[in-house]
């Protein structure tokens, strides 16, 4: 509606409705975790979390409304069809910018439950952001270094046992929990430091995905594997998007069946951890070739972003 406005001034009006489209949700999310601290029912505070829940889903719904205004987008998103909102699933997705996740709520968020993050348990003390991401029940994870698990053998398999406790109360609600398996935005710097073996993907690391398959695979309905690009998108998509520069969005999504991942294996069995990774490596493969037919795909449409095709293997 608004994009014929100079990129600037749409910048700039994004900026401030982001900011207070943001603080009104996550104001109200904040306030809902200070009463669910007083509640002492597990069945007032589940009803509380669905309410809560639907904040978050009209934050992701206000995102994109701001798009709407700033930027005519075109939503490309196959794989929606058979997605429940009644299920449980883990997501892997690639990471491209910091734009994803607003656009993966935005898209997702009538499909499947709201997305939730593991997270650091250090984040669960920064103020309000910490009570905001309890309140929504994202888990707050434990991660013993190898230094401590030398020096006190005792801690082994504590970090497994407090995830464990963190997901019990998703067996209450359906779930989608989200993990960029690369651990990091995809840049060209990084994927030649990392010596990649793929075109637009850096390496996908198995550890977090096996900590949650092992920690409530049993109650995931599907793994879902996400490829997301921007196809006309400069470097700094995040940027762009806010100049209302982004006028391509393609996302596909694929239902895959759940791997059964045994922790105590996974932790003591190295070609175990080998023959997940693998799993996770041949996903990895056809998600790079998927890429780079869909820039092929656009580049056949217009010739303003050749430089998109990576011919590296």
């Amino acid at each position: 509606m608004l994009n014929f406005l100079p990129g600037p001034l749409l910048f700039l009006l994004s900026s401030g409705l982001l900011i207070i489209n943001t603080t009104l949700w996550a104001g109200l999310i904040s306030l809902g975790g200070l009463l669910k601290l007083l509640l002492p029912w597990q069945a007032a505070r589940t009803q509380l979390t669905r309410v809560l829940n639907r904040f978050m889903w009209a934050w992701a719904t206000g995102n994109g409304g701001i798009l709407k205004l700033i930027a005519n987008i075109e939503w490309d998103v196959k794989g929606l069809e058979h997605l429940d909102n009644n299920a449980w699933y883990l997501i892997i997705s690639n990471h491209l910018s910091g734009f994803d996740i607003a656009a993966q709520t935005y898209v997702l968020r009538n499909h499947i439950p709201m997305l939730k993050f593991f997270l650091k348990r250090e984040l669960l003390y920064v103020p309000f952001l910490g009570l905001g991401c309890w309140a929504l029940d994202m888990p707050f994870m434990n991660r013993t270094s190898a230094e401590k698990l030398k020096n006190n053998p005792k801690l082994k398999g504590k970090d497994m046992e407090t995830t464990r406790k963190s997901c019990e109360r998703f067996r209450l609600l359906p779930t989608t929990i989200m993990n960029y398996v690369e651990g990091s935005r995809f840049n060209e710097e990084k994927r030649l430091r990392q010596q990649s073996p793929y075109r637009y993907l850096l390496r996908p690391k198995a550890g977090g995905s096996a900590f949650a398959l092992s920690a409530m695979g049993e109650q995931f309905t599907h793994v879902l594997d996400i490829t997301i690009v921007y196809p006309d998108a400069p470097k700094d998509i995040l940027s762009s998007v806010m100049h209302g520069k982004v006028k391509q969005v393609v996302m596909r999504i694929k239902p895959r069946p759940v791997p059964v991942v045994d922790d105590q294996r996974y932790g003591q069995d190295a070609s175990y951890r080998v023959e997940f990774q693998r799993w996770l490596n041949q996903i990895w493969a056809e998600k790079d070739d998927e890429i780079h037919q869909l820039l092929l795909e656009y580049q056949a449409k217009t010739t303003s972003y050749p430089a998109l095709i990576n011919s590296q293997s």
